[in-house]
């Protein structure tokens, strides 16, 4: 059996629910993408988040989501 803990305090969980609504967000803009584009504009955000995954720096990933924004816009 695996088990392991982790502990996330609050403004751990409202980033990483930040983060989360910044992906949704972003892929479902694409809908609007022209079809011949749609993949790779979904393939760039996931790799763009997978790139991010196991950062810790709280700064960083408020950089990171404040970068995602404007480039939604």
């Amino acid at each position: 059996s695996f088990s392991f803990s982790f502990s996330m305090d609050l403004q751990d969980f409202l980033l990483r629910a930040r983060v989360l609504m910044l992906y949704r967000q972003a892929l479902r803009i694409t809908g609007r993408a022209p079809s011949s584009a749609k993949a790779e504009l979904r393939q760039t955000i996931r790799q763009e988040t997978e790139n991010n995954r196991n950062c810790n720096d709280r700064q960083r990933i408020r950089f990171l989501i404040s970068e995602g924004l404007d480039k939604l816009k």
